[in-house]
């Protein structure tokens, strides 16, 4: 068997796990309503659910955590913050915030209006969500390669230029108070945006005096690719392709949680003065003072630490290895997957896995749930149970392109022996795979409904 990169740590602090027994799964699966989330940590042997706020802090990250300043305002904990925004991202305006989500909600406070559209290559789901919730209308444009599982295209989630100019042809630039992209492209397998796109994105928007913002999660793993796979960059380190990326933009949210490493915490950043001025209006009476953002000092330094961190290359290179590595394995296995290797996560193409079970029926929710009662994994479905919604005018439901199931990998968590078991236990769920059947929603919210859906089996 073929070998990733090896860690560029030793390991110094462990935390146990256990696999239950088959029939305490089921148990387990049934008092959730068939929704992963609503296991408990204890029951789940490998936890892939999700990569946001699941790593391994650094010696240095908890060190910085020490020596963490817990004054309510101007406190030397966001100071040292403020030095890395500024080495790293260059704008003129930052808040910390709790979380993504926060930095979204924010932003759609005080820019967005009812009706109004946000176009991205593809919004993730608590983006859509904070848009659609303002009466929003979030908007896809990434390009066709993106749908094309088996297609090696190296930068599957850059915008349609073209489309992304006729949608503004279309709804006018002064229906659209700002246009995003997500680098990487969560929704869509992982995969990252080229400079080039990014660049010409920038200049669209900015021709039709929109502001361009970047949902910039997983920053540090798209400059890595771009090192990698763009001509002209491979001497450039990560961090002088990071403030070139940032530069093309007005604004950032980010999920530190991801790209920083940390268990907790986030950012929205901004050049515009007048639009900072109402972010922090808007912070203050939602999450805490603008030097804090509801998170307290120490976590501040933690970030400040990881976002240097999770640029160093020789990080990025084993964590990119072992993505790849794992996504190698699981294609021996014939299992269908989204090529080529994205960075934080593989993505099963579970339509083409089980064609028999229709979209109305979640065929990825079934592999999920399959997935947890064989081996005690804990995986994410991102189909049709977290991205499909109903037309305003009509009702018809409008169903995603594909319906993927995430396994994403926690930073510096996981080891290849724990790949290779979710290998094994996907290689045996694919000899059984047609006996495998749909599920129902029984009861879920009207947005984000994967979150606390309940279901049953069809």
């Amino acid at each position: 068997m073929s070998m990733h990169p090896p860690e560029p740590f030793r390991i110094k602090m462990v935390e146990p796990i256990h696999l239950i027994q088959e029939d305490e799964r089921e148990r387990a699966l049934q008092r959730a309503g068939y929704n992963i989330f609503g296991l408990k940590s204890d029951e789940v042997y490998i936890d892939l659910l999700t990569d946001s706020g699941t790593g391994a802090m650094s010696q240095d990250q908890w060190g910085a955590m020490m020596i963490g300043d817990e004054s309510y305002a101007g406190a030397r904990s966001y100071q040292r913050l403020s030095s890395t925004m500024d080495e790293i991202f260059g704008f003129r305006h930052f808040v910390p915030t709790h979380q993504g989500r926060a930095a979204e909600n924010i932003l759609c406070a005080v820019i967005l209006k009812e009706g109004q559209y946000v176009p991205s290559n593809m919004h993730f789901d608590t983006t859509e969500g904070n848009i659609r919730a303002r009466g929003g209308i979030p908007t896809n444009l990434v390009i066709i390669e993106a749908f094309d599982s088996e297609s090696d295209y190296p930068f599957k989630g850059n915008m349609d230029l073209k489309k992304l100019e006729e949608f503004i042809k279309q709804v006018g630039p002064e229906n659209i108070p700002l246009g995003m992209i997500t680098i990487t492209n969560n929704a869509g397998g992982g995969q990252p945006v080229s400079l080039e796109n990014l660049r010409a994105v920038s200049e669209i928007y900015h021709s039709h005096e929109i502001p361009f913002f970047i949902d910039a999660c997983r920053f540090a793993e798209n400059a890595y690719f771009i090192k990698l796979r763009e001509p002209g960059y491979e001497k450039k380190s990560t961090l002088e392709i990071a403030r070139e990326v940032f530069s093309l933009a007005d604004g950032a949210t980010m999920s530190a949680k991801k790209d920083a490493i940390v268990n907790i915490g986030g950012f929205l950043a901004v050049n515009d003065s007048a639009l900072f001025e109402k972010i922090c209006n808007e912070l203050i009476l939602r999450e805490g003072y603008i030097t804090y953002g509801g998170l307290a000092g120490r976590d501040l330094d933690a970030i400040a630490v990881g976002l240097m961190e999770g640029l160093k290359e020789e990080y990025l290179a084993y964590r990119l290895g072992q993505t790849a590595y794992f996504l190698n394995e699981l294609k021996k296995q014939g299992i269908p997957v989204i090529e080529p290797a994205g960075g934080h996560a593989v993505y099963i193409d579970a339509g083409k896995m089980l064609p028999h079970i229709p979209q109305a029926e979640f065929p990825g929710q079934s592999l999920v749930v399959e997935m947890y009662r064989s081996g005690g994994i804990r995986s994410v479905e991102l189909g049709s149970v977290a991205f499909a919604y109903p037309d305003p005018d009509t009702g018809e439901m409008h169903f995603p392109e594909m319906e993927l199931v995430r396994l994403a990998l926690p930073r510096r968590t996981y080891t290849q022996s724990h790949l290779d078991y979710v290998v094994n236990v996907l290689k045996n769920i694919t000899s059984k795979k047609e006996s495998l059947s749909g599920y129902r929603i029984l009861k879920a919210p009207k947005l984000m409904r994967h979150f606390s859906a309940t279901f049953e089996p069809i």
